[in-house]
């Protein structure tokens, strides 16, 4: 059994609210647009990390974390990318990436707007956390918690963590 803190589109801000919220996962995963490699070199030491680059990234983010990661955890397999689209609208990479992997579980970001849906079509768990960071039209930063185990996604949280600010944190 692993527990995941999932979030996305920090934009170099990292709220202290994270390491309150994700004290008890195993495991964090962030899905794009890290902005400063502070906010992951902070997580990295909080917790064992898995991250992609997401458009806003610069090339230091681009040369130490992959543009898409395809893995299997329990007996989940996942594959994680910024820009997926959403279910019934998918970027063409992330309909290549979930044909190619076949996923239990596609993870993205970019939007801003936290969305956790069963794609049908697809026969996956579609997970985006919204927008952790302060840039961008979302109102509320938001974050994911789940457990998965064996082959089952379960305990899904989603977490308001407060309004936009402009203070960043780390």
């Amino acid at each position: 059994m692993r527990k995941i803190g999932l979030l996305s589109d920090t934009h170099s801000d990292l709220p202290q609210q994270v390491f309150d919220y994700f004290s008890e996962v195993d495991e964090i995963w962030h899905a794009g647009d890290i902005g400063d490699l502070k906010v992951t070199d902070a997580l990295k030491k909080f917790k064992p990390l898995r991250a992609v680059f997401g458009n806003i990234d610069d090339q230091l983010a681009r040369s130490e974390f992959n543009e898409h990661e395809i893995f299997t955890i329990e007996n989940v397999n996942v594959v994680m990318t910024h820009i997926g689209g959403r279910p019934g609208n998918l970027s063409l990479p992330a309909r290549e990436l979930i044909q190619q992997h076949q996923p239990k579980l596609f993870i993205c970001g970019h939007s801003h707007i936290l969305l956790v849906k069963f794609d049908r079509s697809n026969n996956l768990l579609w997970l985006n956390p919204g927008a952790c960071g302060n840039k961008g039209f979302h109102h509320m930063r938001t974050l994911l918690r789940f457990t998965i185990d064996n082959d089952k996604i379960t305990n899904m949280e989603a977490i308001e963590i407060g309004k936009r600010s402009a203070a960043k944190q780390f």
